[in-house]
């Protein structure tokens, strides 16, 4: 067994046992680092292993958050499992004809079509108050999952935490075996070197284009849980705010690195709850450390931890 398959295995029987030590608020904490991990892992792809910078990411989190929460007002009896899928694929639907639109720019004009494209969204958000609710948003009741034998409470904290764990676990996994497919290496062939892939045969923007339609899929699922987890969604979700989170989360946890999201959105969402506690001037100690990332460790959190680690066989190979 090799390392990385042993991290793998020891921190999903880990999350599994949490339950079992935490308590509602630190197993609360845990379902947050969870939800955001998935929008990370969805805008890792579209950095890490597509190269493409977007400041926009967060309109398919607020696409998929307002879709939950829509769906529920105009049916409070939509299925729990429903909602993640009807959200899922509208965001999947969004993300190839917004994808279809700026994948024809590369590079800085791309980064601002994304923000120009998520501040068409934040406006409608925020204008559309017949449907999104406008400044007040939109705020529901979580749903129970009934599966014809069984019913399951869905505001029960632990509940809750094990829907998140297997769902988004899963889609963990699709994130991960994707990017190990013939498409997956592809779309890491045509960041690194494009007009050989051309010269090749490969269609570069078909393949931007289904990465980019992907990532959007991952971000509306993480964005239908954070609807169901929070109980409501407003126009600032959508913002240039959010894209900001999870840059940082990635960039934190080390952009490229399968993994770098899911460290990274523990670290800041714990260092934030920590701070917050503290001071009510967080954010400026947050952007301390991501300067200080910046000038002293571009590789994350994950690079840090690995350079410790070879380190320790090292010097455990020597003695």
């Amino acid at each position: 067994m090799n390392r990385n398959t042993f991290i793998v295995i020891a921190g999903v029987i880990l999350l599994f046992l949490a339950p079992f030590a935490l308590g509602p608020a630190q197993l609360t904490m845990l379902n947050e680092i969870m939800i955001f991990s998935l929008f990370g892992l969805s805008f890792n792809l579209l950095l890490g292993y597509g190269g493409l910078l977007s400041f926009g990411h967060s309109m398919f989190l607020g696409f998929g958050a307002y879709t939950t929460g829509v769906l529920l007002l105009k049916n409070p009896g939509f299925p729990f499992l429903g909602l993640l899928t009807a959200s899922t694929v509208a965001t999947l639907v969004v993300g190839l004809a917004v994808g279809s639109i700026l994948l024809k720019q590369k590079g800085p004009a791309f980064a601002i079509l994304t923000m120009a494209i998520d501040g068409l969204f934040y406006t409608t958000a925020l204008k559309w108050k017949e449907v999104t609710g406008g400044d007040d948003g939109i705020c529901i009741f979580r749903p129970e999952i009934n599966l014809f034998f069984l019913r399951l409470d869905t505001t029960d904290v632990k509940i809750f935490y094990y829907i998140s764990y297997v769902i988004i676990g899963l889609a963990t996994f699709a994130c991960w075996y994707f990017t190990k497919t013939s498409m997956g290496q592809t779309i890491l062939l045509v960041r690194d070197n494009e007009m050989r892939m051309q010269f090749m045969g490969y269609n570069a923007a078909i393949s931007r284009l289904i990465l980019f339609t992907i990532s959007a899929g991952f971000a509306g699922l993480a964005g239908s849980f954070y609807m169901l987890f929070f109980g409501t969604v407003a126009h600032n979700v959508i913002g240039v705010d959010m894209t900001a989170v999870v840059l940082l989360m990635t960039f934190i946890g080390g952009i490229g690195n399968f993994f770098g999201p899911l460290l990274g959105s523990a670290f800041y969402i714990y260092i934030q709850d920590l701070l917050s506690t503290i001071t009510k001037r967080w954010p400026f100690f947050m952007g301390i450390i991501f300067m200080a990332m910046v000038m002293f460790r571009r590789d994350g959190l994950a690079g840090f931890i690995e350079d410790i680690y070879s380190r320790v066989c090292k010097r455990n190979g020597t003695d």
